[in-house]
């Protein structure tokens, strides 16, 4: 149940993140109010994670996984540029979750 609770945090953090860019320095109204409440929800959902999973663990693959998922976000929508470098640290994040998975992470 906590990495399905570290899922739905991922997923908040991501809306919210991706409504900020809409929010034009919060002064849009409703993507500011999304940005709020997805990082809200994000950060409840979180918190519900590190009763059963490390806070370690938790917060490597939130932040990881968030940041992998912003960034192809930006890639595919966003009109972002793909570089070799940036590529690279998207597979970077991927393999760092994978290893701590793989760890032992429970």
């Amino acid at each position: 149940m906590g990495y399905l609770l570290l899922a739905g945090a991922i997923a908040a953090e991501v809306a919210a993140t991706t409504a900020m860019k809409y929010s034009e320095g919060f002064s849009r109204l409703l993507p500011s109010l999304l940005t709020a409440l997805g990082y809200l929800l994000s950060f409840t959902l979180l918190a519900q994670t590190l009763k059963t999973v490390s806070v370690g663990t938790a917060y490597a693959i939130w932040a990881g996984v968030g940041t992998a998922a912003i960034a192809t976000i930006g890639i595919l929508f966003m009109d972002e540029g793909m570089t070799a470098t940036k590529a690279a640290g998207i597979a970077l994040i991927i393999v760092g979750v994978v290893v701590l998975n793989l760890g032992g992470a429970h």
